[in-house]
C-alpha cells in the first residue's frame, strides 16, 4: 500500500465513511493514477479535467459513477494533499437520474425463492433472515448469535448505516429458522461466517451471489439485488397497516422521507384494493328514459 493510499484510507475512516464507500473512493483514485501512469500528487488541474472527460465521453460511465468519481477525487485532494479542486463539481454536471426501485416480491414469490431457490440450508436461512428482519446486506453479513435476543423477540443491529445501533423484528418463524440453523452449523462468532475462513463474516459479494442464484432457480427477476428483500419487508409492513414511523425505526432511517419511498403500490396489489364506492349503499336509479 502506498503512503498516499494509506493516508487517504485513514482520513476516510476518521470521518466515518463506510467501508464500501472507502473501497469505491480508493478505486477511483487508483484509476486516475493508472490512467496517467503517475502519482496523483503530480497531476495538474487540466489533467484532472481531461480524466473526467475521458470517463464521461470515452468510457460513457453512468451519471452516478461520474458523481462518485468527482466526490472521490475531491475528497482525496482536499483531505490528503490539502489542494482545492472545487472546480471538479462544474467539470462534470452532477446529474440526477431516475430512481429505479428494487423489485418487490409477493408472498407467493418469496415462498418460491426460499423453498425452490435455496437447496443450501445456510443460504436459505441467510435470505430468510434478510427478509424477516429487513436487513441491509452488510448488516446481515455481520450478525452475531448474541445479536439474536430471543427473550425480547428482537434482533440487534450493531453499527448499521450511519454507525447507529437499532433493534428490528425477530418473529417466531424467524427464530425457529435461526435455532434450527444454529443447531446444524454451530457458528462461533459470526452467525453467517465466510466459507473459507469461519473467523471472518460472510463477504457481501457472496451474499449477492446467493440471492441471484436463488432468484434464478426460482424463476424470479433479480432486479435490485438482495436489497429487494429489505424493500419487500418494508412494503409488506406498510401494506399490512403498520405505521410508517414504526417502519422507519425498524429500517434504521434517520429521515421519514427515506422511508416514504416505500409508499408505492405493487401492481398486483392494485387488483386487491377495494374502491370506497363499494362501501356506499346506493338505491336503484330512477329511470334514465326521458319523461
Amino acid at each position: 500500500m502506498t503512503p498516499l493510499r494509506g493516508q487517504f484510507i485513514r482520513e476516510l475512516v476518521l470521518r466515518g465513511i463506510s467501508p464500501r464507500t472507502q473501497e469505491a473512493y480508493v478505486w477511483q483514485v487508483f484509476r486516475l493514477a493508472r490512467h496517467y501512469h503517475r502519482s496523483p500528487d503530480q497531476l495538474s488541474d487540466e489533467e484532472l479535467k481531461a480524466f473526467l472527460f475521458y470517463l464521461a465521453q470515452d468510457l460513457r460511465l453512468s451519471p452516478s459513477t461520474l458523481n462518485q468519481a468527482v466526490s472521490a477525487l475531491r475528497s482525496f485532494y482536499q483531505l490528503v494533499l490539502h489542494r482545492s479542486v472545487e472546480y471538479l463539481k462544474q467539470t462534470v454536471p452532477r446529474v440526477r437520474h431516475a430512481v429505479r426501485r428494487p423489485q418487490v416480491f409477493s408472498t407467493e414469490e418469496l415462498e418460491r425463492l426460499f423453498n425452490q431457490g435455496c437447496p443450501n440450508f445456510k443460504h436459505r436461512t441467510f435470505l430468510i433472515t434478510v427478509y424477516g428482519a429487513g436487513l441491509r446486506l452488510s448488516e446481515a453479513c455481520h450478525l452475531q448469535w448474541d445479536d439474536v435476543r430471543r427473550s425480547r423477540r428482537q434482533i440487534r443491529v450493531v453499527q448499521g448505516k450511519g454507525r447507529k445501533d437499532r433493534y428490528t423484528l425477530l418473529s417466531p418463524r424467524l427464530l425457529e429458522e435461526l435455532e434450527r440453523y444454529w443447531w446444524a452449523f454451530r457458528p462461533q462468532r459470526w452467525l453467517f461466517p465466510a466459507h473459507q475462513d469461519p473467523t471472518l463474516p460472510m463477504d457481501g459479494r457472496c451474499g449477492q451471489k446467493i440471492f441471484y442464484s436463488a432468484a434464478q432457480r426460482a424463476g424470479l427477476p433479480g432486479r435490485g439485488g438482495i436489497h429487494s428483500l429489505r424493500h419487500s419487508f418494508a412494503t409488506h409492513l406498510l401494506e399490512g397497516g403498520v405505521e410508517i414511523t414504526v417502519v422507519q425505526r425498524l429500517l434504521g432511517h434517520t429521515s421519514l422521507a427515506t422511508t416514504s419511498t416505500y409508499l408505492h403500490v405493487r401492481q398486483e396489489r392494485l387488483g386487491e384494493i377495494q374502491s370506497p364506492l363499494q362501501l356506499l349503499s346506493l338505491g336503484r336509479p330512477a329511470s334514465s328514459r326521458p319523461a
